[in-house]
């Protein structure tokens, strides 16, 4: 952590940021015009909007009249291209200096989503407003660290060189991580080096080493997603003895071969016995619970995700953190960092997130929840009544269409939010859902058509004994650490020959090698997902599953079976009637990079 400038003044340094997001709420329609319009006129001359015909206008009319709205898959063609090393602007003036990897999927594989350099200063921008946000609601905080367990996945590169990788690992490479200057609001307990180790378990280690020494001057504790955070708590549990032996004695267990992790880990590591001791007790105890406020016993609050399929995992936190605040503190994608919790203390089911109106060009697609199917294509109509950020109405539920500075024009995010209110003129939104996303454990997101297309190629593994499955739904079980997707088969059984237990296990494996690649990098590289199962349920167990379901009053006529199911009472009927269960044997195949650059680096 750099030294403190002279004439640094953070209460100034506070006061300027929420003066920043009180100007640009109170003005949003203004600054959104202004946003589109430079968007507009600094890349009118690339092929994207050439090929619409905007022939350098910039007014909103226009630009709703000509262009589309679209989805990945409209656009993968121009990626492509780029991918493939196509450097003419086709999607911006600005050179494209890297895709991001999205947890979205097209195809089975990432979605690239197209970035430039001076989208670092933004995203930096949106960090850098967080802190004295919070700073209203709990004081002091630059008094003390963060325990924040920040993580860099792999990384590949598509056939011209350009890098592609996950949105936080390029923010973490980069010198506005690397090199940030003086802020008591990023000094965190892991150093940099622990963070940017490609090794997981030697990063998680190191980080978890770090934070302990360190336990009194921690004020919040954090990761990205909830998942992550009760992912490190796992680690901990499982591995306190080796931390415990390592402060006790200052030196550095021989399994973290990294040496500038080393390094890094020494400057703060010293022989502690009494440390050591003191957490032997804590962790030693029969109940975990409340585990974080007795290692770091000044924590005022968990800063995760909890929102969307995260939320599943709030009773878990509750437990290990004695009820602390769970803080969401901001809403960002792979596409564009797009806003920020104003209230930060809330209940996680309260959360709303204020968009900040200079990050991109928002609009919004109203969504019909009686129509739940919402068609992907729409009408020229609906294209032009796409709704403007200060024109959507408080209730009124919408998918996120965004134009940004590095090449997306009038895309859909994917997202659905519901109007909660409004800070100034800027709409506050809460996170309903992900489209179409049926399972998610932590970054993967499994939709119903991909489920089903992964059920077909398991079943095969039955034919031989003449059984199908009659019946099936799925469920995103949590309880375990790390979750996993369990499936429920009812079968019909016209063979007389026993189906053997490994059968069952290479239909779990079919499963899993048939779903995208973010689920199989969270099995293989990021043992973020355990192994799927399967659990072969009684005859009539669907049909009991349908009595259910009509007893809460759902009509007879229209009832389908639930391909996921998350109701309690449902998963307990489903458990009760479970006759056999079987795992995956071993992990999926998974390499860095899209399928098509592996075949052709293969070829070359």
């Amino acid at each position: 952590m750099p030294e403190a400038p002279k004439d640094y003044n953070l209460v100034e340094q506070n006061r300027k940021i929420l003066e920043f997001i009180e100007d640009v709420t109170s003005n949003a329609d203004q600054v959104q015009q202004k946003v589109l319009s430079e968007i507009l006129s600094r890349n009118a001359n690339v092929e994207y909007l050439r090929r619409h015909g905007l022939n350098g206008q910039t007014d909103r009319d226009t630009f709703k009249k000509l262009l589309p709205v679209i989805s990945y898959e409209d656009l993968q063609p121009d990626i492509n291209r780029i991918a493939n090393g196509d450097t003419s602007p086709i999607l911006c003036s600005k050179p494209i200096s890297e895709f991001l990897t999205s947890s979205g999927t097209s195809g089975g594989e990432r979605k690239l989503m197209p970035t430039i350099e001076e989208e670092l200063g933004r995203r930096s921008l949106l960090y850098s407003l967080l802190m004295p946000v919070m700073s209203q609601f709990v004081p002091g905080l630059e008094n003390g660290k963060g325990m924040y367990l920040m993580f860099i996945k792999a990384e590949a590169k598509t056939p011209s060189g350009i890098v592609a990788r996950p949105v936080l690992t390029s923010y973490y490479k980069s010198s506005y991580f690397r090199d940030r200057p003086y802020d008591p609001y990023t000094n965190y307990t892991s150093p940099n080096e622990t963070v940017l180790c490609p090794d997981s378990y030697q990063s998680m280690y190191s980080q978890l080493l770090c934070g302990l020494c360190q336990n009194k001057e921690v004020l919040r504790v954090g990761a990205v997603f909830a998942s992550g955070f009760i992912r490190a708590i796992r680690f901990l549990e499982k591995h306190w003895t080796l931390l415990c032996n390592d402060i006790r004695t200052g030196s550095v267990n021989a399994e973290i071969t990294d040496v500038s992790v080393r390094e890094a880990v020494m400057k703060i590591l010293k022989p502690d016995p009494k440390l050591a001791d003191f957490i032997e007790a804590e962790c030693g105890k029969k109940s975990w619970q409340g585990i974080i406020t007795r290692l770091w016993p000044n924590t005022k609050y968990v800063d995760v995700i909890v929102t969307g399929t995260m939320s599943q995992y709030i009773p878990t936190l509750d437990y290990y953190s004695n009820g602390l605040p769970l803080v969401c503190t901001m809403y960002a994608s792979s596409e564009c960092y797009f806003g920020v919790n104003l209230t930060p203390l809330c209940k996680p089911s309260e959360v709303s997130y204020t968009l900040i109106p200079t990050m991109c060009y928002y609009e919004f697609l109203p969504v019909n929840r009686t129509n739940s199917d919402h068609s992907d294509s729409l009408s020229d109509k609906e294209q032009q009544d796409l709704v403007e950020l200060v024109d959507v109405k408080v209730g009124q539920e919408y998918e996120l269409v965004v134009t940004t500075y590095a090449g997306l024009y009038r895309y859909r995010v994917g997202d659905v939010l519901r109007v909660a209110g409004f800070k100034n003129k800027a709409p506050q939104f809460n996170f309903v859902c992900r489209k179409n996303v049926v399972l998610s454990i932590d970054a993967d997101k499994t939709d119903e058509v991909e489920l089903q297309n992964a059920m077909k190629n398991a079943v095969t593994h039955l034919v031989p004994f003449d059984a199908t499955v009659s019946e099936y739904t799925s469920y995103a079980d949590t309880t375990t650490i790390p979750g996993h997707y369990v499936l429920y088969w009812e079968l019909t059984l016209n063979g007389t020959t026993q189906i053997p237990p490994c059968v069952f296990e290479d239909c779990c494996l079919a499963i899993e090698e048939s779903l995208n690649s973010v689920y199989r990098q969270g099995r293989v590289s990021d043992k973020s997902i355990g192994p799927l199962e399967i659990k072969i349920v009684e005859q009539g167990t669907f049909d009991k599953l349908m009595d259910y379901a009509i007893s809460l009053g759902a009509s007879i006529n229209q009832y389908k079976t639930p391909r996921c199911v998350k109701f309690a009472p449902v998963v307990e009927l489903l458990n009760s009637r479970a006759t056999s269960t079987y795992f995956s044997p071993k992990c999926p195949k998974w390499v860095p990079g899209h399928k098509q650059w592996i075949n052709n680096n293969n070829q070359n």
